[in-house]
């Protein structure tokens, strides 16, 4: 595979210190390269953004300075950390790139479309509004990506997403990069595709993912709170936590808050300065807990994530999935937390029997989690 990209690649490859390519990207690297449009489902931590940002570098002009290629995705995070993986892989190349989202200054980004990008990085929204302005032209457009596919094919995204590959020439390449798909998606995706191959990857030894155990505490939906905060006080731990309602993550920062614990929050209505600030905060290891949404937080790579907790159960398994993968990456091993009512952990043993992960109910026992039979026994003495 990594013989038949341009030296500049497999010179970045030889840094990054990759012993060998990972299943997805031994699968979709070649057929990119060939040209074909391809739908690719693969487990979150499989190595996805380089599957299809390899083949993409390796299709640039850098001697035309025409835009070639865009890369979308639904969340302004998730379009900055491929941002910055395309400006390690690219060094050296001349290949010129920039980043397009939404709720960033319009003015900053027309002065970055003046110096000819050849790849954008972009949220649909904002593009297609560029794009109707005629600020980007998309007549010599060779390549889509669409990264988190599943997330931008959803009805809010759909229509500007079609709009946007219809844009392009009509010989263009189309690929579609996902941790899940459902067969609804699944065929708005061979919609807006040419006979595209489609690769399933189920799991991957070369992406070396590490042991995570699924556990949950059952408690009262008020007492939430209180599990949550003794999560965020375990020793070394570094804690992703869900929930799905945006009013409800302000309630949990201010009680953080108060009582001065290490933890932040990201949601889809912060500011985009905001966003990044929280972000670059828990990455750093200045907080060990950040409160987010699922929209905010699908796809993101955070390294090191001990702790992945839903504080409220995911509406689907393909939700529970994107979550899970937070935590047990490139060999670490991690716990998936679920914080449940009666009424939820019925549904929540469903998810764990339908994707075959075992299920341990646990307490907390002196400020550490323990299973019930030890709490009692302890007791006893």
């Amino acid at each position: 595979m990594l013989d038949n990209l341009k030296p500049f690649l497999q010179e970045a490859w030889q840094k990054s210190g990759f012993e060998q390519p990972t299943s997805i990207q031994v699968a979709a690297v070649p057929m990119i390269l060939d040209g074909k449009d391809l739908i690719a489902e693969s487990p979150t931590g499989t190595g996805k953004t380089l599957a299809y940002l390899l083949p993409l570098l390796n299709s640039i002009d850098a001697n035309l300075p025409s835009l070639q290629a865009v890369v979308l995705a639904s969340s302004q995070e998730l379009i900055m950390q491929v941002y910055q993986e395309f400006q390690k892989w690219s060094e050296g190349s001349g290949i010129r790139g920039t980043s397009i989202i939404g709720g960033a200054n319009v003015k900053r980004q027309l002065e970055k479309l003046k110096k000819r990008p050849q790849v954008i990085f972009a949220t649909p929204g904002r593009l297609l509004e560029l794009i109707k302005q005629k600020k980007v032209k998309m007549h010599e457009v060779k390549m889509i990506v669409l990264d988190e596919g599943d997330q931008l094919l959803i009805s809010e995204h759909l229509n500007t997403v079609q709009s946007i590959v219809k844009s392009t020439m009509s010989d263009r390449q189309v690929l579609l990069f996902s941790a899940t798909m459902k067969p609804g998606i699944e065929q708005q995706a061979i919609a807006i595709t040419k006979s595209p191959e489609i690769i399933r990857i189920e799991k991957d030894e070369a992406a070396s993912s590490g042991d995570v155990e699924h556990i949950y505490f059952l408690c009262e939906p008020r007492d939430k709170i209180k599990l949550l905060e003794k999560i965020t006080r375990l020793d070394d731990s570094k804690s992703l936590a869900f929930i799905n309602d945006i009013g409800e993550i302000e309630v949990f920062k201010e009680k953080f808050r108060f009582k001065e614990l290490s933890t932040g929050i990201l949601h889809s209505d912060m500011k985009k300065l905001e966003r990044q600030a929280a972000l670059k905060a828990f990455r750093d290891g200045k907080m060990n807990m950040l409160i987010a949404t699922d929209v905010a937080a699908r796809g993101l790579d955070i390294q090191g994530i001990t702790h992945v907790v839903q504080i409220d159960l995911p509406k689907d398994i393909s939700q529970y999935v994107h979550r899970a993968g937070r935590t047990g990456r490139m060999g670490a091993d991690g716990i998936v937390i679920s914080l449940v009512t009666e009424r939820e952990e019925r549904e929540l043993k469903r998810y764990c029997r339908e994707l075959k992960v075992p299920l341990y109910k646990r307490v907390f026992y002196q400020g550490k989690i323990a299973e019930e039979g030890q709490k009692n026994q302890k007791l006893r003495r």
